[in-house]
């Protein structure tokens, strides 16, 4: 095989994005073969946009069975995930499924088992996973930078939406469509980050949601989640789609000094001795350790959706190993369920593992009820640059 040819399910803003990528050019030695939308307006607008695609489907199976795909990218709606990658996977398609890897971890957990019996290579699209600024981040506690975790916090809020936003598709901020809000549809990255860059989950969470508080929509749009770590070490992350011009400041805090990561930028306060030893050792009452800041270097590359892109097709050549694997996507799912499941509950402390008979009895409730939006013309919109901070 000289190039991949990717197919991709689901042409609306974000699989519109992606072929752009493609027909810009971008990714090297892969070709975009083929695209699949069940909505015959976006496969005809998809179509006049991308008329270098030779094959164009409205059954994604009809699609994978085709045999002019080797990959498939699958840009659907979040119910639709597991099913999806799991018939690609289960037919040896190569398969990228795009935030989050579903909506509950029993579907999630389905999904990887068949990842895990089949040849195909399976991956999220976790682009911000290419940030150097987190990979950094990673790296440096990883290496026992900041001594003991003690503290995490992250105020991402700059995610602000309009009510014409919710309004563009039928699905959308409904608990039917789309299975929940802000913590499903703008936050996975964010999620997958918390526990990716830290190291290792909560074991337990409070979750305090606002459901349309801002927006005429009947899910969350904007949540406060209390962590705490199997060391004592706890955690607030505290989300929106309502706040105008918001922000994004991620800071891991522990027992050698705190990492700081705001307008891309990183910070290491770094303390000249271990706080939790100088607290032990130190005859005075307000001794505290001296502190280094210190402006922290990166290899400056953020290739973003682009980047997961490239290295998933280098993977799949056999060039390059493959850098965010599939079955991690469970991690970040089985975060925001324990959040919600809170939030359900008016802040109940939640642990983790998140009992999924419980959680996936309040979301049926929440189904039974849900209204989708009717008389909606659908739109496909440029969503370069409206990714949030990175």
């Amino acid at each position: 095989m000289e190039k991949v040819r990717y197919g991709i399910i689901g042409m609306g803003n974000q699989g519109t994005y992606y072929a752009n990528l493609f027909k810009d050019g971008l990714i090297a030695d892969a070709e975009l073969t083929a695209i699949c939308d069940v909505k015959e307006s976006k496969l005809s607008a998809a179509k006049q946009t991308f008329p270098f695609v030779e094959n164009t489907f409205s059954d994604y199976k009809e699609m994978i069975d085709s045999g002019k795909i080797d990959a498939v990218l699958v840009e659907t709606p979040h119910y639709s995930h597991p099913e999806m990658v799991i018939y690609a996977l289960g037919k040896g398609v190569h398969t990228i499924c795009d935030k989050p890897a579903g909506v509950y971890t029993r579907q999630v957990r389905e999904m990887n088992a068949a990842a895990k019996k089949s040849k195909a290579k399976f991956a999220m699209m976790f682009n911000q996973r290419t940030n150097c600024v987190y990979r950094k981040m990673r790296e440096i506690i990883a290496e026992g930078g900041i001594g003991e975790l003690q503290r995490v916090n992250w105020i991402i809020t700059d995610w602000f939406r309009t009510q014409f936003y919710y309004d563009s598709g039928d699905w959308r901020a409904t608990w039917s469509g789309e299975g929940g809000g802000v913590l499903i549809n703008q936050c996975p990255h964010q999620i997958d980050l918390v526990q990716w860059v830290v190291g290792k989950m909560p074991t337990a969470v409070r979750g305090f949601c606002q459901y349309g508080k801002w927006h005429d929509i009947e899910v969350e749009d904007e949540v406060t989640a209390y962590f705490e770590y199997d060391n004592g070490a706890t955690g607030v992350f505290i989300t929106t789609t309502g706040e105008a011009p918001g922000t994004n400041r991620f800071s891991v805090s522990g027992t050698k000094g705190q990492l700081l990561c705001e307008n891309g930028k990183l910070f290491f306060y770094k303390n000249a001795k271990d706080s939790l030893e100088l607290s032990k050792t130190s005859s005075h009452g307000f001794n505290k350790p001296e502190c280094e800041t210190i402006e922290v270097k990166t290899d400056g590359e953020n290739p973003q959706h682009a980047g997961i892109l490239r290295n998933f097709t280098q993977t799949i050549l056999g060039r390059e190993e493959q850098f965010v694997k599939g079955e991690e996507g469970i991690d970040g799912v089985e975060l925001m369920n324990a959040i919600e499941l809170s939030g359900f509950r008016g802040g109940e402390k939640v642990t983790l593992p998140v009992n999924e008979d419980e959680y996936l009895k309040e979301l049926d409730a929440r189904r039974k009820t849900s209204r989708r939006k009717e008389n909606v013309v659908d739109q496909v919109a440029d969503t370069a640059g409206t990714f949030g901070s990175k």
